[in-house]
């Protein structure tokens, strides 16, 4: 057994410097002339503990902190999109995560989206508070450590300094996390690590990358051990054509060793394949054939990023797991077991989701079941025709059911041409929970001009209680008070009692002496009916509901989904009694 590097990757909101922070750190190691501090892999810098130790050795020495790690291990591809491929149902790719925060801007939906990932995959993360050189009066020093700097800023800057820490610090306790910045934790496992940080100036930088270090040995411990001599297991972060070789797989490799030659096994949409690796690719740094743009090795150890050459990988999910292959049957029943939930799960209504990563589609999955959204089709890949078809025949069904999601991946031009001709909503987005936000916002317009259109035809579900004490005409026409309790009530609505008597007409509506046409629930308005008359046909304290004809209540039944559960409950209740009474 060895101890690995661990994995880390940044996610940020866009703009506030995810990838400025990775060419911070690589940019330390090039501005002080270190020979090999830093090896390009395929989707993944490595950052050797030699050279981090070096950018962050004071802190380290005060903090007493001795590395055993080999190094770091960056993942350079779009951090979102890496974070949610899975290593194994419930986890990604990833050991731990930096969190970068723009200081002066705060948390932004992307931060939102990070933070509810990494909750839900339980990835352990520190918080880079970035841009700190753009606070008003911030003295750029010539370090890399924050405290350092921090000695010689004046009073007010610190100041300042703490007020948009608190800011960032309330905001993550919102989502159920307790941090502080790192110079004044006393608890490590029970607080998140907030490091000030700038990206421009490298202050922070030494403190950020010792931090994740030190922190990922301490308590990510067993899951860094490994097998190095064990068969690879990995995670494809992309499918890519290469000119000249054909398509490609770009893996990160975090368990085990890879050699040219060996079976690999891998998911589809059409289940679990295996090929045989032709070759193994980094990218080729040498000055002496530099027209060459990768270089053929024989074996990788985890934990690294390869490009892997093989036949038939066109059909290649990302995300899926890669194992090289030690017992046939039972590599893919592992492979089939951990992914059959996503790859399967279907409802006989429900949306369609495509998104470009499994991980991706278990975020939104974990997602619209904790939201009660039902999930017809979810898959890998762009949107075509065929989905678009396949949610206009659900809409027929269920009209706030005929929709297609879509997290991260093309739409391609025909797919756009039915869905407007057809009406079916593609509602896209790169924030995972933007498009159930945007998907909830179509669905309350729609009903509402639902509402509207049915109101003009229809008498609206609703119970009014006449107020004691309200009445100010018995008779002729009866005029008194009422409170709406359930739904609404309109201008010409017929009453009935408890029986499913109907005891009058509602000729007017005045609230605050102010003619109406419609009143809700929880308002108390006055009523006049024509038909009532108080103490005989209606009494104070009494319930009244609206009256609904035996077709009104078939079209409601029909558009339920539009009424709320109150409403839906209302309407049952008048079911019972106009249904059961013989007029």
């Amino acid at each position: 057994m060895a101890i690995r590097s661990p994995i880390v990757s940044i996610l940020a909101h866009v703009d506030h410097g995810k990838t400025s922070i990775l060419d911070a750190i690589r940019g330390s190691f090039v501005a002080k002339k270190e020979a090999g501090g830093i090896t390009q892999m395929i989707g993944a810098s490595y950052v050797s503990i030699e050279e981090v130790e070096k950018v962050g050795g004071q802190f380290a020495k005060k903090m007493n902190i001795q590395l055993k790690i080999p190094g770091l291990l960056f993942i350079d591809t779009p951090g979102h999109e890496v974070f949610t491929n899975l290593r194994e149902r419930g986890g990604s790719i990833a050991d731990m995560a930096i969190l970068v925060i723009d200081i002066m801007q705060g948390v932004q939906p992307q931060t939102i989206e990070s933070i509810r990932i990494l909750k839900q995959y339980k990835t352990p993360f520190i918080v880079a508070a970035n841009k700190v050189d753009l606070i008003r009066g911030w003295k750029e020093q010539n370090t890399t450590s924050f405290s350092e700097s921090l000695e010689k800023q004046q009073e007010y800057v610190v100041q300042i300094l703490d007020e948009k820490m608190y800011e960032i610090m309330g905001k993550l306790s919102e989502y159920g996390f307790d941090s502080e910045r790192f110079d004044r934790i006393k608890d490590f496992s029970k607080q998140i690590s907030i490091i000030p940080t700038s990206a421009k100036t490298k202050e922070g930088i030494g403190e950020l990358l010792m931090m994740i270090a030190g922190l990922s040995q301490k308590y990510l411990e067993k899951t860094l051990n490994i097998e190095v001599n064990g068969a690879a297991k990995g995670s494809i972060i992309e499918v890519k054509g290469e000119k000249g070789m054909g398509t490609t797989i770009d893996v990160i490799i975090y368990e085990g060793i890879i050699r040219r030659g060996e079976e690999i096994m891998f998911l589809t949409k059409n289940g679990v394949k295996s090929t045989k690796v032709r070759g193994l690719l980094l990218p080729n740094i040498s000055p002496k054939k530099p027209e060459e743009k990768y270089v053929n090795v024989d074996q990788i150890t985890a934990a690294a990023g390869v490009k892997i050459l093989a036949p038939e990988l066109e059909d290649a999910i990302p995300g899926s797991p890669i194992n090289v292959i030690s017992n046939f049957e039972e590599d893919k029943r592992t492979i089939e077991n951990q992914f059959k939930e996503v790859i399967f799960e279907k409802e006989h209504n429900g949306v369609i989701v495509r998104a470009e990563s499994l991980g991706s589609i278990e975020a939104i999955l974990a997602l619209l079941k904790e939201k009660k959204i039902p999930v017809k089709d979810a898959g890998v890949g762009k949107i075509t025709k065929k989905e678009v078809i396949e949610a206009y025949s659900l809409s027929q069904n269920n009209k706030y059911l005929g929709v297609v999601f879509g997290f991260n991946i093309d739409v391609l031009p025909e797919a756009r041409e039915e869905a407007e001709n057809l009406g079916v909503p593609i509602i896209w987005s790169n924030i995972i929970y933007k498009i159930v936000e945007n998907y909830e916002e179509w669905v309350r317009e729609n009903k509402e001009i639902e509402k509207k259109k049915m109101l003009e035809n229809l008498s609206w579900p609703g119970r009014i209680k006449i107020l004691e004490g309200c009445c100010f005409r018995m008779c002729k026409p009866a005029i008194f008070g009422v409170e709406i309790l359930e739904g609404k009530i309109n201008v010409g609505d017929k009453l009935m009692n408890d029986k499913g008597e109907i005891v009058g007409e509602i000729k007017a509506m005045q609230d605050k002496k102010e003619n109406i046409k419609e009143a809700k629930k929880g308002m108390q308005i006055a009523i006049s009916s024509p038909e009532i008359n108080i103490g005989k046909s209606a009494c104070e304290g009494e319930k009244l509901f609206v009256y609904l004809t035996r077709d009104e209540i078939k079209l409601w039944n029909d558009k339920k989904e539009i009424l709320d559960d109150d409403e839906k409950r209302i309407l049952a209740e008048i079911e019972k009694r106009v249904l059961t009474k013989v007029f």
